[in-house]
């Protein structure tokens, strides 16, 4: 296997800072833009991030840990709609770079050895899933949603580019 926990930490502690460098300070058009009907901007996004460092990662980590095949709460992917209201992005972006790194400490304070990641839990709509899956997960969530907004930021200009549009493959996505 090739994952590595301190690698995956090193990734993980790098999504609040590169999220906070990419949209801190934009005008609200670069965080409110998205791709159309029901897809998520930028301020969606980090929401959702927001909500997975409360409700997600380490919570399910634990279940995991117990080792007792336990089922994971569904996770409500749809949750930021109404949890980032009346919040700013700075907000928003605060609170996720604080919640990530509590739980990277925490993360980090269990020192988990190589026979832990493969315990398993059971999610509940994917199956049996080990603690590796759900650490490299969280290392690919981030990483995809950092995509996303770049994605969406991208094509804030495709009608700009003019021809060079075919030679940009983000905005062919």
């Amino acid at each position: 296997m090739k994952f590595n926990l301190e690698e995956a930490i090193d990734s993980l502690r790098r999504t609040p800072e590169v999220l906070t460098s990419l949209l801190e300070g934009r005008p609200d058009i670069w965080v409110a833009i998205n791709e159309g009907g029901e897809t998520w901007s930028s301020f969606d996004v980090v929401g959702h991030l927001v909500h997975g460092e409360l409700t997600d990662w380490i919570p399910r980590l634990h279940l995991v840990l117990e080792n007792n095949m336990s089922t994971f709460e569904p996770f409500d992917r749809f949750a930021q709609f109404e949890s980032s209201k009346g919040k700013t992005l700075r907000d928003l972006l605060h609170q996720f770079t604080v919640l990530r790194e509590t739980n990277l400490d925490q993360l980090e304070q269990l020192n988990l050895q190589e026979h832990q990641y493969d315990l398993e839990a059971v999610h509940p709509e994917l199956g049996k899933v080990s603690l590796r899956n759900l650490l490299a997960t969280w290392v690919v969530h981030d990483l995809s949603h950092i995509a996303q907004i770049s994605r969406v930021m991208a094509k804030y200009y495709q009608e700009d580019v003019g021809v060079w549009k075919n030679y940009l493959g983000i905005l062919k996505r």
